[in-house]
C-alpha cells in the first residue's frame, strides 16, 4: 500500500509542467535523503537512485566491514553477514526497502514530495507573470466580493482585481471576460502569488492604443505621455517623426473607428489625443483645448504655471469638477492655475472687485482654493452655484455660504 501511494506521488510530481527532469531527480533525492537522514542520522553514506518513470527509488546503506562494530551507521560486522564472500575493510551495500522507513515515515515523504511540488508551482507562476507586468490580461471572472474580483488564467490560476484598480461605476459578474494590464506579482508568507490586475493606470490606456494602433505597434507613432482621471477623462500626447503620418488622425481612426473600441472598453471615459512638443506654452494651449489662452507665465510662486483666459474661456478650461486643468498639469508636470484675465474697460474692472481685495475678511487658503478654479474676482465666484464651488474648491457647505454672504454684501453696499 505504501509503494502505491508513494507511486501517486511521483505521477503527480511527473506531471506538473515546466520542470526539468533534472529538477525532477534532485528534488527526488534530496526528499528521500531528508528522511533517511531523519531515521539513520546522516545520509552521507547511503546511495539513492531514483527511477521517475516508474514511480520507485533504490536506496542502498554503504557500511564498512570490521570485527568490532564502533560506529552502528557506518561499520557492520563481519559476523552479521550472511554472505562468506566479504572481507575486512570491503564495503557492505545493503539494499533498504520503502517498508523500512514504517509508515509514518512513507507518509513524511509524501508530504514532503508534495509540499516541494507546491514550491515549484508557486515559483513557476511567480516567474511565469513576473516577467509580464506591464502586459494587457485577459481572463474570465470566477468570483465577484465588495473589494476585489476574482479572475481565472486558462491554467485555472487565480489573479486578483482589487475595487480601487477598477474604473468607477463598473461592475462584474461571474463569467465576464475582463481585460487588465498586470500589474504587480507578490510573494506574501511563502503562499501562492498574488497577482494584481488593473484597469486604472495609465500603462493600461497606453497598452490599449498600442493594440487598436498598428502605427503605435510598429513604432512610428510614440506615446510621450498618458495621463488620466479613471472613469472620467484622460489625455494622450502622442509624436510621430515621419511627416508623412498624422499622429492624432492615426489614433483616432476615420470616423473615430480606433478610438471607439478603448472608449467602450473605459466606459465611456473621454480621451483627448493631441501632438506632444517640448514647448512648455504650446503644450498647455493644446492640453486645454477648446479654451482659447490670453497669455501663460511659468515658473513664479512655488513653481505654478498661470494661465489667463477671459471669463467666458475660464469654464472650458477647467473642465467638469477640474478635471481638464488638472490633466493638463500632470501632463506638463507642474501645477496650473486658471486666472480670469480682467477686461481694460475701467467701468467694467469699477462692477468687478478681486478676491484678494477681501483678504480682511475671508482667509487665505479660502482665496487660494477659489482662485485654483478660476475664480479671481467677486462675480466670478458669484457666478457659480453654492454646490459647484463647494466641489471644486473642496469647501464645507457653511464656508461657501459665509462666502457668498460676504460677497453679495459687498455688491448690495454699492448700490445703496
Amino acid at each position: 500500500m505504501e509503494k502505491i501511494e508513494l507511486k501517486d506521488a511521483f505521477a503527480e510530481f511527473k506531471n506538473q509542467k515546466n520542470i526539468d527532469r533534472a529538477t525532477m531527480m534532485g528534488v527526488l533525492e534530496d526528499v528521500f535523503r531528508t528522511q533517511i537522514t531523519k531515521t539513520y542520522g546522516s545520509a552521507d553514506n547511503f546511495d539513492i537512485i531514483v527511477n521517475v518513470d516508474k514511480g520507485d527509488c533504490e536506496i542502498y546503506w554503504n557500511r564498512e566491514v570490521v570485527e568490532e562494530v564502533e560506529d552502528p551507521n557506518t561499520q557492520i560486522a563481519l559476523e552479521e553477514l550472511e554472505d562468506d564472500d566479504y572481507e575486512i575493510g570491503e564495503t557492505f551495500a545493503q539494499k533498504i526497502e520503502l517498508k523500512d522507513f514504517g509508515r509514518r515515515g512513507i507518509l513524511n515523504i509524501r508530504q514532503n514530495l508534495q509540499g516541494r511540488i507546491m514550491d515549484i508551482e508557486k515559483a513557476n507562476l511567480y516567474n511565469k507573470y513576473v516577467g509580464k507586468i506591464g502586459e494587457i490580461f485577459t481572463g474570465e471572472v470566477y468570483q465577484t466580493w465588495a473589494k476585489e474580483v476574482l479572475i481565472l488564467d486558462e491554467d485555472g490560476n487565480e489573479l486578483r482585481l482589487p475595487k480601487h484598480e477598477q474604473i468607477p461605476g463598473e461592475h462584474f459578474k461571474k463569467n465576464d471576460t475582463v481585460r487588465a494590464i498586470i500589474k504587480s506579482v507578490e510573494m506574501k508568507n511563502n503562499t501562492t502569488p498574488y497577482i494584481v490586475l488593473s484597469r486604472t493606470t495609465p500603462e493600461f490606456l497606453e497598452k490599449l492604443f498600442e493594440q487598436e494602433v498598428p502605427e503605435i505597434y510598429d513604432g512610428l507613432i510614440t506615446i510621450k505621455k498618458v495621463v488620466r482621471v479613471p472613469g472620467e477623462r484622460a489625455k494622450v500626447a502622442v509624436e510621430s517623426y515621419d511627416e508623412r503620418i498624422d499622429p492624432i488622425g492615426a489614433c483616432i481612426g476615420v470616423k473615430g473607428s480606433r478610438i471607439i473600441g478603448i472608449v467602450r472598453e473605459l466606459r465611456n471615459e473621454n480621451i483627448d489625443v493631441l501632438q506632444w512638443t517640448n514647448n512648455t506654452q504650446l503644450l498647455i494651449q493644446r492640453a486645454l483645448n477648446p479654451a482659447k489662452i490670453s497669455s501663460i507665465i511659468l515658473g513664479g510662486e512655488e513653481d505654478k504655471i498661470k494661465v489667463y483666459m477671459l471669463p467666458d474661456e475660464v469654464k472650458k478650461g477647467i473642465g467638469k469638477g477640474g478635471c481638464n486643468i488638472r490633466l493638463a498639469g500632470m501632463l506638463v508636470g507642474k501645477e496650473i492655475e486658471v486666472w480670469r484675465e480682467l477686461p481694460d474697460d475701467e467701468d467694467m474692472e469699477e462692477e468687478d472687485v478681486l478676491l484678494s481685495e477681501f483678504d480682511d475678511v475671508i482667509e487665505g487658503w479660502i482665496i487660494e482654493k477659489l482662485q485654483g478654479i478660476g475664480c479671481d474676482t467677486a462675480k466670478s465666484v458669484l457666478a457659480l452655484s453654492a454646490e459647484d464651488i463647494a466641489k471644486r474648491a473642496d469647501l464645507e457647505d457653511e464656508t461657501v455660504a459665509e462666502i457668498l454672504d460676504i460677497l453679495r454684501a459687498e455688491f448690495e453696499d454699492d448700490e445703496e
